[in-house]
């Protein structure tokens, strides 16, 4: 049976490790953090920060998570914003110029004019993979943003999963490339159903 429960602060690790887990191969993503334990840090902040928000959904038992923005919400409290740039030369380095241009880029393609639902972070562990559980998940998140007649936007990271969103109602609205001829991303829009 197939149950979605929303993640609350004391689900932050367990909401983590399935991110970390599930973004371990992806070539944006690795791309800007190599490094195992930076991107644990990196998408614990994330995740962090939208729990604070009822948008964070999981499955019994996390085998699948989605991290939702609502509309005129913020990924990163103001302090967090601040304290970004530290953070991403503490993570990377010397790369740290490259990663910041990255979420840079992701900021000025995500569209600001209309208030809409943000999928930040999609993802399912590697032995639930194929099951269909990430794709139910997301069905379930917009079912509850279509029920507020609201939009929904998102950044495909790994090129494989863009007709998996164009099957849901999302739209390839805008690309962009990691600096130095890193890896593509796509903006995807979709409308209320």
């Amino acid at each position: 049976m197939f149950t979605v429960t929303e993640s609350t602060l004391a689900d932050s690790a367990a909401v983590t490790n399935v991110i970390v887990e599930s973004f371990s191969a992806d070539p944006t993503w690795t791309w800007a953090f190599p490094d195992f334990a930076a991107s644990t840090r990196f998408w614990a902040l994330l995740i962090n920060n939208a729990l604070h928000y009822p948008y964070v959904l999981r499955t019994a038992n996390f085998e699948s998570v989605s991290v939702w923005i609502p509309p005129n919400g913020v990924e990163l409290a103001a302090e967090d914003e601040e304290g970004l740039p530290q953070l991403i030369e503490e993570l990377v380095g010397e790369r740290s110029s490259e990663v910041l241009d990255l979420l840079q880029l992701f900021d000025d393609a995500h569209p600001h004019a209309e208030p809409h639902y943000y999928l930040s972070l999609l993802g399912t562990q590697n032995a639930y993979r194929g099951q269909g559980l990430g794709m139910a998940l997301l069905k379930e998140g917009l079912a509850r943003i279509d029920s507020e007649n609201m939009p929904a936007y998102l950044e495909s990271s790994n090129p494989i999963n863009n007709t998996r969103y164009e099957s849901v109602g999302f739209v390839a609205v805008n690309s962009f490339q990691a600096p130095g001829n890193g890896p593509e991303v796509t903006g995807m829009w979709r409308e209320p159903k």
